[in-house]
């Protein structure tokens, strides 16, 4: 199982003047105004959009005819906001399997130099142009490449810079996750999302968001060239075909030009976009679906995912609404008016506000009133905090925020109108992360992993910390803190340094083997292809990681690890009682989030708060050098849209 071939068993930036690739529009994607705020409201609700059958029809005979004019046949897949699959076709003569990029070393571990089914890496591409986007930001495939590498941005010349700042967000909505929704043989019952990714997020381009009226609706994905990786050169422009296939699907459902990833920069970093432009299309005309199946090829079902038992294509879902599973919330459900919520389709939250389930470990669990205290007070940071990554400059930052308790229950989700998808799986893998590392059982949890891989994870945090009572609970982790123990280098981004204990070194690392993260899933990641592919009869559990469970049928990790920053610990005095993971928005804005709500939840219930100051991970000195201080949290300095305040975490 550890290398590729095995697991199957046989089955500068671009110039500004650039614009970022791909900034030039076929007309259809001019924004519409920010809707106002209901009164009383913070947030506007994105409009009830959805993609229709036509409008797959459309997209889908668009792309095949930009793929007919490159001589390139694909496999094309689209996806609505919370990522169902509304169609996946397979061109005649398109290319059956796709292969992942290998290790630099050539010792293919974990993802690497693996053949996977190349529907998957259409459905990956197209659900991480819907989950990574918003209607305050229009990020794609090529995105995504550019902020998960070891330096940021990704090219010969930035060696030594830190690394991307989603960093590890690859690893999630996993096809193992417990949080994501699966499709149902037979399209029975609501479209709910937020969905699972066969191959989680993907940074091969030819993934984009596709939008309706300024609102986004979906995405779609493209797999033609048999290659499924990644951008490292963000210095060159890359004539890359599947891009220009994909981006063709989009006519008429662009992303609007203002809020495309290459007008939105992270700590003076121009992100991108795309490498391909509308002017470079090469197919004429407005091809129809009548001419394009089955004269250029035909629907095909994806165990799992679409079409099973008859490939039709189907609506999308509008997003906001119960049939999304994601809606607004009522007031019993949360007191912030703005507040949106998960649910199972037929009207009932699935994670409603409750007590820890942890009390057979704790003297005092984590009652109903300190949980909702907790995630209201996050939520109102999140509503004055101004966004990183949302266009028009000074918007409002909108996350999901997860709260567990130390086995990993989820105690409560709250989300913001227009957060991105991905967020949600995320800030449940952040603060399970957290609730997991700070615990007293990380250690002897991870020795029990039946993967020798994974179980030398504990001696290797050890040894780096020169600590042999690393991972028993005497230390407060958070993301940032674990992040940096699992990068290719230590310190983040140093080249000559070594690899911090929870990463792969260098020359062995890339974005499909990460190291802990990647190491703890491979098998999920074995049981779910032999399943898409037909060559076993049973998919991967609800449940990442084969590390022994907390409780009967509740594991600590159930949707994967997530190293990149965005959580704290919750503390009773000094007893740990569980975590609050953030995401969605800048990196910083989600550490503060997090702690900043822990902080004025604590204050308004009393007895929970914060790590104790002597505990947490930034009194830890790595043996480096001199000594290299881990960090805990970092906030942005002037964070805020209603104060001038400054260093606001300061002191806390």
């Amino acid at each position: 199982m550890r290398h590729g071939s095995a697991l199957l068993a046989g089955i500068s930036l671009l110039l500004a003047s650039c614009g970022g690739g791909g900034s030039g529009s076929s007309g259809g994607g001019s924004p519409t105004p920010t809707p106002s705020p209901p009164p009383g409201n913070l947030y506007a609700v994105p409009a009830a959009e959805a993609l229709s059958i036509t409008d797959v029809q459309t997209i889908i005979a668009r792309a095949a005819a930009e793929a007919r004019a490159r001589s390139l046949p694909a496999v094309i897949t689209v996806v609505d906001r919370v990522g169902n699959v509304l169609a996946v076709f397979r061109m005649t003569g398109a290319r059956a399997t796709a292969t992942t990029s290998a290790a630099p070393n050539g010792a293919n571990i974990d993802a690497q130099n693996l053949i996977v089914p190349a529907e998957a890496g259409a459905i990956a591409k197209a659900v991480t142009g819907a989950y990574l986007s918003s209607s305050g930001n229009a990020f794609s495939t090529r995105t995504a490449s550019q902020i998960i590498q070891p330096h940021f941005p990704p090219a010969p010349s930035t060696a030594g810079l830190e690394s991307g700042p989603l960093f590890g967000v690859q690893f999630s909505q996993l096809p193992c996750s417990d949080l994501a929704a699966r499709y149902v043989s037979g399209g029975g019952g609501a479209l709910i999302g937020p969905k699972r990714s066969p191959l989680g997020l993907s940074a091969d381009p030819g993934g984009f968001p596709l939008y309706k009226n300024g609102v986004v609706v979906g995405g779609i994905g493209v797999m033609a060239d048999g290659v499924y990786g990644f951008d490292p050169d963000t210095l060159n422009v890359d004539n890359d075909p599947e891009e220009y296939i994909a981006l063709a699907g989009t006519v008429g459902f662009e992303a609007p030009e203002g809020i495309r990833a290459n007008h939105i920069f992270v700590d003076g970093t121009q992100l991108r976009f795309s490498d391909a432009s509308y002017a470079g299309l090469t197919s004429s005309g407005t091809p129809s679906y009548a001419v394009t199946d089955p004269a250029l090829g035909s629907l095909v079902a994806v165990r799992g995912y679409f079409g099973t038992p008859m490939p039709v294509i189907l609506a999308g879902t509008a997003y906001g609404s119960e049939a999304s599973g994601i809606r607004a919330a009522t007031a019993a459900e949360f007191a912030n008016r703005d507040a949106f919520i998960l649910t199972d389709g037929s009207g009932a939250n699935r994670f409603p506000v409750r007590a820890g389930t942890d009390g057979a470990d704790l003297a005092q669990p984590l009652s109903a009133a300190e949980t909702r205290a907790v995630l209201e007070e996050a939520f109102t940071i999140m509503s004055r905090a101004r966004a990183q990554i949302r266009q028009p400059l000074d918007s409002r930052a909108q996350v999901t925020i997860s709260l567990v308790d130390t086995r990993g229950a989820v105690l409560g989700v709250v989300r913001s109108p227009d957060a991105p998808i991905f967020g949600t799986d995320v800030s449940l893998q952040k603060a399970r992360t957290a609730a997991f590392l700070s615990n007293s059982h990380a250690a002897i949890q991870l020795l029990g992993d039946p993967s020798a891989d994974v179980r030398g994870s504990a001696g290797a945090t050890r040894s780096f910390l020169n600590d042999p009572a690393a991972l028993t609970g005497a230390t407060a982790f958070t993301d940032r803190a674990t992040g940096l123990l699992a990068r290719p280098y230590f310190p983040d981004g140093e080249v000559g340094s070594p690899n911090g204990p929870l990463s792969r070194p260098i020359a062995q690392f890339n974005p499909f083997s990460t190291g802990l993260q990647s190491a703890l899933i491979l098998t999920n990641l074995g049981q779910h292809l032999a399943f898409v592919t037909g060559a076993s009869p049973t998919d991967t559990p609800q449940r990442c990681s084969f590390i022994p469970d907390a409780a009967m049928g509740q594991n600590r990790l159930q949707n994967g690890l997530q190293i990149f920053p965005g959580s704290v610990p919750i503390y009773r005095g000094s007893v740990l009682v569980g975590a609050i993971g953030v995401s969605g928005d800048g990196i910083d804005q989600d550490d503060m989030i997090g702690f900043l709500g822990l902080d004025r939840g604590g204050a308004r219930v009393g007895g929970i708060g914060n790590a104790p100051t002597a505990i947490r991970a930034d009194t830890l000195v790595v043996p480096i050098g001199s000594g290299v201080r881990l960090r805990y949290v970092n906030c942005p300095f002037a964070p805020f849209l209603d104060t001038s305040a400054q260093n606001v975490c300061a002191g806390l």
